[in-house]
């Protein structure tokens, strides 16, 4: 039996699984963050799972204490971008682009995308060249991007233009800059050695609890950085999270060389951290090898 991703549910069903005498394989891809919080979790797995498939290279080190077989397959985004067929899109070629990815969820976008605009015109009254393209997460969000350009007086086409959300991997090939909400995307411009300053609105409350209730109080919370377990991405979480605070890391990596050469060199070594291996094919050759009855006596 074979288990992927749902961690929570997936834990609780192979502690049930055991209790009730199941002696079959019972193999985890995809690991919980057990990193950030529930570590306690770790002793569970341990004692419930045959065999754990992980994604980051960092995570079998959780589990060298315990007798629990752990591999590290690969990042499925290396996979899927070495398979992607990259195609031209309509970009000046004259300018340098910023990407700007707001979210995929219709509050985020509303949090993020005005202080993102609010800078970017901060940034074109510094430098006319820049152009500005926008990832569509959704085509129902169109609209409401639209409506928001709109307020912030900008003009699509002419100094902005909206990314579908197809074409966005062939849209991080040509930023020179990324403006981004926390999230997988971060890993995505980090794998295209784009320059990027993570952000996420918080409230207060909501980073009160957190960081107070649910204790997830790392020292980073991009992914970017917490694989590397250093900065990388400048990160600008909750009342960190300001128009000037934004301006000021983006003009960096626009301004300073050397700010951007050691961010993409940074980038580079994550990349190779996480190698060349074929996620999907790696774990299947493991479950295999666990699954299959032994051929000696």
């Amino acid at each position: 039996m074979v288990f992927i991703d749902y961690p929570g549910f997936n834990l609780r069903l192979a502690k049930t699984l055991r209790k009730k005498g199941y002696t079959g394989k019972l193999c985890h891809y995809i690991c919980p963050s057990v990193w950030a919080h529930g570590k306690k979790r770790i002793s569970l797995m341990a004692k419930n799972l045959d065999l754990l498939l992980t994604i980051l290279p960092f995570e079998k080190q959780y589990f060298a204490g315990t007798p629990l077989e752990v591999h590290f397959v690969g990042h499925p985004l290396v996979e899927r971008l070495s398979s992607h067929h990259y195609q031209e899109i309509e970009l000046p070629n004259d300018k340098k682009i910023v990407g700007l990815f707001p979210g995929s969820r219709k509050k985020e976008i509303e949090r993020n995308f005005p202080l993102q605009l609010k800078v970017a015109k901060k940034l074109l009254q510094d430098d006319p060249r820049l152009f500005f393209a926008v990832s569509l997460a959704h085509s129902r969000f169109q609209g409401l991007l639209e409506k928001i350009i709109a307020k912030a007086k900008l003009t699509i086409g002419a100094e902005i233009a909206l990314i579908s959300p197809d074409k966005n991997y062939d849209m991080m090939k040509h930023c020179y800059l990324a403006l981004a909400k926390s999230g997988t995307v971060n890993l995505e411009l980090a794998l295209h050695n784009v320059p990027t300053v993570v952000h996420y609105a918080v409230s207060r409350l909501d980073l009160f609890i957190v960081k107070h209730l649910i204790k997830l109080n790392l020292p980073y919370y991009c992914l970017v950085n917490i694989i590397a377990n250093k900065e990388i991405f400048p990160e600008l979480y909750g009342p960190c999270f300001t128009e000037d605070n934004l301006y000021s890391a983006a003009l960096r990596f626009l301004k300073d060389p050397k700010a951007r050469k050691v961010c993409q060199d940074q980038c580079l070594q994550l990349k190779e951290s996480l190698g060349e291996k074929q996620a999907s094919q790696e774990a299947a050759k493991y479950i295999n090898l666990k699954i299959q009855p032994s051929c000696h006596p």
